[in-house]
């Protein structure tokens, strides 16, 4: 724990750092085994409820750290079950998650970033500017707080527990290492999650990728790319011009090489701006040899950003493209659209409401 300001926070820190803070209280070191198990599988959020610690060690706790969990300051439900969260965090910045139940697992989308420094052009987060990098306690906080969310709407008999989680809401996570390694490692090792279930979503931060495969960590790359040439891209993503298409497809091969694992191309697809066939085209020549899939994400219309989804005619020719030459395509399923699910909305939203009351300028 060498960082004071994160180590006040015990969420964040392994089971081992736990069992170490605990002998230096002279407590045994299973102690610090039933505090990891109270932070994360049970989800504690005030230690007067680690009834299994003795009183003198929770005391102890209670004088020189806290928890580290989020306040929740909003709260969106949609028909399908999805549910968006706005949580603020411990110096007031504010961060979205969101939490999908499906048939067959629970998924949670987490953000990496309070704001993002990349500003692409058609993303609601970036409108709002880049404020910090959050922890790695603030990143596991966010599963915790779907999960506890979710156990409250589902039916009864039913306890979700997070079985998926996706880096992709708030923030570009690679700019975020350490954060998000350690956030990672987490998740499969406290809260036990497989790391074949786990995605890492980037913008194409090519030594963030590069560095990713060497963790021995197997998680799916997903690569958001959202354009097939130099030019479009950098009008829709002006933040990373120094690594163009060709340079982040070369990385992904790099990936591949290194780890197996295939490949997610996300594209979002904005009507007359990146969804021609010639487009297409363009990105099925690219992407040739490269083992990946291409899941198409309907772009999801927010206040202020000039660009509208694609309609259903130009989806499907795109879609049909990519198919004829020979590369998997899926369409991601739109969850949560009525309820501002697009990573930031919430954010936006909130900030514009508060402005009149605080004179808050963003």
């Amino acid at each position: 724990m060498k960082n004071r300001e994160t180590s006040l926070f015990l969420l964040g820190h392994d089971t081992r750092e736990l069992i170490e803070l605990a002998e230096s209280e002279n407590m045994p070191p299973f102690r610090g085994r039933q505090l990891a198990d109270w932070l994360y599988r049970k989800g504690a959020r005030d230690f007067d409820e680690m009834v299994t610690l003795p009183s003198s060690f929770r005391e102890t706790l209670r004088s020189n750290y806290t928890v580290g969990r989020s306040k929740e300051i909003s709260r969106q439900k949609s028909p399908d079950g999805t549910i968006k969260l706005l949580l603020e965090l411990r110096d007031g910045a504010r961060v979205e998650t969101v939490g999908m139940p499906y048939a067959e697992r629970f998924s949670c989308c987490v953000s990496t970033q309070a704001g993002c420094p990349v500003g692409c052009a058609f993303c609601a987060t970036g409108q709002s500017g880049f404020k910090r990098n959050l922890a790695p306690g603030e990143i596991i906080d966010q599963v915790l707080t779907v999960n506890g969310a979710l156990n409250h709407q589902e039916a009864p008999g039913v306890k979700p527990k997070i079985d998926h989680v996706t880096f992709m809401g708030m923030g570009e996570p690679l700019l975020n290492y350490d954060s998000i390694i350690k956030a990672l490692r987490l998740m499969t090792g406290e809260l036990g999650i497989s790391a074949r279930h786990l995605t890492v979503s980037t913008v194409g931060y090519v030594p963030g990728i590069r560095s990713l495969m060497k963790e021995k960590l197997p998680v799916t790359l997903a690569v958001s790319l959202h354009a097939p040439n130099d030019e479009l891209r950098q009008r829709l993503i002006p933040g990373l011009k120094k690594w163009n298409v060709a340079k982040i497809i070369d990385a992904c091969r790099e990936y591949f090489a290194e780890t197996g694992r295939r490949i997610t191309i996300e594209y979002c697809l904005m009507d007359r701006v990146n969804d021609s066939q010639a487009e297409a085209t363009q990105l099925s020549e690219l992407l040739h040899g490269l083992n990946c899939h291409v899941n198409l994400i309907p772009f999801n219309p927010a206040d202020g950003l000039p660009f509208k989804p694609s309609n259903p005619a130009r989806v499907k020719a795109f879609s049909v493209v990519l198919a004829s030459h020979g590369i998997q395509v899926t369409q991601r399923l739109r969850r949560g659209a009525d309820i501002d699910a697009a990573c930031g909305q919430l954010r936006r939203r909130e900030e514009k409401r508060l402005l009149p009351e605080t004179g808050e300028k963003h």
